[in-house]
């Protein structure tokens, strides 16, 4: 009879503890929204110095980045709450209050407390614009919808409350730096941002292939008159957006009667047609 072994005795290994944290490739978007908040910030310093040009070049810096940081969180797949928060606070720095506190500067200051309520009116109404957007993210819109904004976008309202400064840039002060002419047409962006007019969305439009090629050229185009003669560009811009906004309206109550037609001989559509609104970036 041989002798026994004595059992082995087994030991756990020790588990490695995993490093909690976020990546840095998670955070980039947070800091693409830090840096357009830091833009906006910084126009209203140039505001104050009475550097108008550089403040509106920081505001339209702020909105390229504004358009980037959604993108590249969807790419990166790091979209989080924190993301999405901050760019509403961004969004509203950036595009409400730099705006606002700018165009007082450059002229409603002359109008004293009214100016300075003007400019506060449109402040609000663009925060009360990205509420609204935000309480809409996820409400089920009819396919048509998906088209198109509700009321000017905060960039969008941004851009055109700055055209009287891209007019007086491009061909001089004598018409537009005028603090009754900057009263109304703030008052009118303002509320071009809280209205319920339909303005177009480019984020799900696409192009037939037979336009891709003239598509590309004109933005050739537009891109060299950007670096040449960069107001007067803008000027024309917000024009061509203003004007552009009744044939949204048209186009989208076309589309809506279309669909409601569609709908009443055989389906339902998928949601009240007030509710119309796509996703933004602020």
């Amino acid at each position: 009879m041989g002798m026994m072994r004595p059992p082995r005795v087994h030991f756990p290994h020790p588990r490695v503890p995993r490093i909690s944290g976020l990546t840095l490739g998670r955070m980039i978007p947070n800091m693409v929204t830090l840096l357009a908040l830091c833009a906006g910030m910084t126009a209203i310093r140039f505001a104050i110095d009475g550097k108008f040009q550089t403040a509106v070049l920081a505001i339209i810096v702020a909105g390229v980045l504004d358009g980037l940081d959604g993108r590249i969180a969807r790419l990166l797949k790091s979209t989080s709450p924190l993301g999405a928060q901050l760019d509403s606070l961004s969004d509203f720095i950036c595009f409400g209050v730099a705006p606002g506190i700018m165009v007082y500067l450059w002229t409603l200051e002359r109008f004293g407390s009214v100016g300075w309520v003007i400019a506060v009116f449109y402040a609000m109404c663009c925060g009360l614009r990205l509420a609204r957007f935000n309480t809409q993210l996820n409400a089920e819109l009819p396919s048509y919808a998906q088209h198109f904004f509700t009321g000017v976008p905060a960039p969008g309202g941004a851009g055109l409350a700055m055209v009287p400064l891209f007019f007086s840039f491009a061909f001089g002060d004598a018409l537009v730096r005028s603090p009754a002419v900057s009263a109304v047409w703030l008052s009118i962006v303002a509320a071009l941002m809280v209205s319920r007019i339909p303005t177009f969305s480019m984020k799900r439009l696409r192009v037939p292939h037979d336009y891709a090629l003239p598509i590309l050229l004109a933005v050739v185009v537009v891109g060299a008159f950007l670096l040449t003669a960069p107001w007067p560009t803008l000027a024309v811009v917000g024009l061509i957006y203003v004007a552009s906004i009744p044939l949204t309206w048209h186009q989208f109550n076309q589309m809506r009667r279309k669909a409601e037609a569609a709908a009443a001989e055989g389906g339902a559509v998928t949601a009240p047609p007030e509710q119309h609104a796509a996703a933004e970036h602020h």
